[in-house]
């Protein structure tokens, strides 16, 4: 298989899952602006969600670009990776439909935390793959917004015990520093 089908195929996935999310956003019956309270907390979830979503498809494309040659061991992790992804539409409407309880907020977190360990896996195979001089090795270097991320969805998770909003504002945090432009692939590639 060709990196492009893989690409195309996790593209239309994540295109899925986005349509999916905002088939959640009911119209509210009534034409007032007093009638969109309602779906306040919905519609945060939802574009907490969409971004994060944004994330994982510029990040996916970016290390996809570093790939010389597709193998079975990346198309299954690609595949965990997404199974993972495909979640977030249940957890972003549990959260947003409930107002952010105990439970979808810890969920939540949990989600966010198996997406990103499914993208490590990935990223790791496609490295074994290409070895240690590859691309994608030099230009992840330390990775280090790649290692705190887990640790603050953990602590996220966990903080849905004691206070929802600190639990929200440790994703929201996780979401600002992955959408601070990162070119570290970008210059990589220039490199070779």
């Amino acid at each position: 298989m060709t990196k492009g089908r893989l690409e195309a195929f996790t593209d239309g996935v994540l295109a899925i899952i986005i349509t999916i999310m905002v088939l959640e956003l009911k119209v509210p019956h009534g034409g007032y602006f007093e009638d969109l309270k309602p779906l306040i907390p919905v519609f945060s979830s939802y574009i907490l969600s969409f971004i994060y979503l944004a994330i994982y498809w510029n990040n996916h494309h970016h290390m996809m670009q570093t790939v010389k040659q597709v193998n079975g061991s990346m198309l299954w992790a690609n595949m965990h990776l997404l199974f993972w992804l495909s979640i977030i539409p249940f957890v972003t409407g549990w959260m947003g439909e409930n107002h952010f309880t105990i439970a979808s907020v810890f969920l939540y977190g949990i989600i966010l935390l198996l997406s990103s360990i499914a993208y490590w896996i990935l990223q790791t195979i496609i490295i074994k793959s290409h070895g240690k001089e590859s691309i994608l090795v030099k230009a992840l270097g330390k990775d280090l917004k790649g290692k705190i991320s887990p640790i603050l969805y953990v602590f996220g998770s966990l903080s849905a015990f004691f206070n929802i909003w600190i639990s929200g504002g440790i994703y929201i945090l996780v979401a600002i520093i992955w959408l601070i432009p990162d070119r570290r692939i970008e210059n990589a590639l220039k490199g070779n």
